[in-house]
């Protein structure tokens, strides 16, 4: 008796936009408040001015005491709206390029078509993406201001309303070329990285091709993104949270970087690394967990078994 092994047909296009927004939801739900804490410690010691928190422990104590428990979740709304657009667009179309980069042959394509296909995915995930990035380090940073100068946003929609209203729509957009650059770096990294590492762990024999192997490879993936697209995430979040009125002004990303380093030092670039790192890795765990387990169910539904497919 023969066994005919059955090669999968390449996942519609509309699901891979579709199942990259779902995992990057579901993801969201549970790593929040490591994005909140990201962004405060990432603007704490601004201009020169005394830090608000010695570090990360000191940020969840200071947080919970003046905010509550629920203030770790503050601007949750701007970040499920930043996944719908902003992983959906960048899961998507790496998906649909990776597809056609393999020439619908079922065989992962090289690593640096992956790469290629990760900054491409990052710049139209972080174009689509920016207005809720925006309001999202607006909402996650407001807590840190007093009482009189927060913006006290109600939800995500009345962000989005209030800063055209108050600011003019392009500051929806402002600290675009940086997100754009951070999108580019993080997604060269994490989307090919991932790939590249599932596949070397699969092949090695080290695992199987299963919930095991997509930790380690995430794992991997998520802490070479971390170190790469740090130094971009720093500059985007203070140009993000700059007021016309309040705070520095930064002419653009590299005068950010520059001041940020004649103030604070070189390795300031590189600060809020840890809850950085605790978001975007378990951000990155969960979001390519539950993409897998999304496709596996399709093909599961559909009777066509995954085991020649990779993501």
């Amino acid at each position: 008796m023969t066994t005919r092994i059955v090669k999968n047909q390449p996942l519609p296009s509309y699901l891979q936009f579709l199942f990259g927004g779902l995992s990057g939801i579901c993801a969201t739900l549970v790593i929040q408040p490591f994005d909140l804490l990201k962004t405060r410690l990432q603007l704490s010691g601004e201009g020169g001015r005394p830090a608000d928190h010695r570090g990360f422990s000191s940020a969840v104590i200071t947080v919970v005491r003046k905010e509550g428990f629920f203030g770790l979740y503050q601007g949750l709304s701007a970040a499920l709206l930043r996944q719908v657009t902003y992983t959906t667009t960048r899961l998507g179309v790496f998906g649909v390029l990776k597809e056609q980069l393999s020439q619908g042959s079922g065989e992962s394509p090289a690593f640096y078509l992956k790469v290629i296909a990760g900054l491409t995915a990052g710049a139209c995930g972080a174009l689509v993406g920016t207005p809720a990035d925006v309001v999202l380090v607006r909402m996650t940073a407001d807590g840190r201001l007093p009482i009189e100068q927060r913006r006290g946003y109600k939800h995500v929609f009345d962000a989005l309303i209030r800063v055209t209203r108050e600011e003019g729509i392009t500051t929806l957009w402002r600290g675009c070329i940086p997100t754009v650059g951070r999108a580019m770096a993080l997604n060269a990294a994490q989307l090919a990285s991932y790939d590249q590492a599932k596949e070397l762990i699969i092949d090695a024999k080290l695992m199987r091709d299963g919930i095991a192997a997509h930790i380690s490879a995430s794992t991997i993936s998520g802490f070479i993104a971390s170190l790469v697209s740090l130094p971009f995430d720093v500059a985007k979040t203070r140009l993000q949270n700059m007021s016309a009125t309040q705070g520095p002004s930064y002419t653009g990303m590299l005068d950010c970087i520059w001041k940020t380093i004649q103030y604070e030092g070189l390795f300031s670039l590189w600060k809020g690394f840890v809850p950085y790192f605790l978001r975007l890795g378990p951000q990155t765990i969960f979001t390519f967990i539950f993409l897998e387990q999304f496709k596996a169910a399709y093909y599961s539904y559909t009777q066509m078994p995954p085991k020649n497919y990779r993501i």
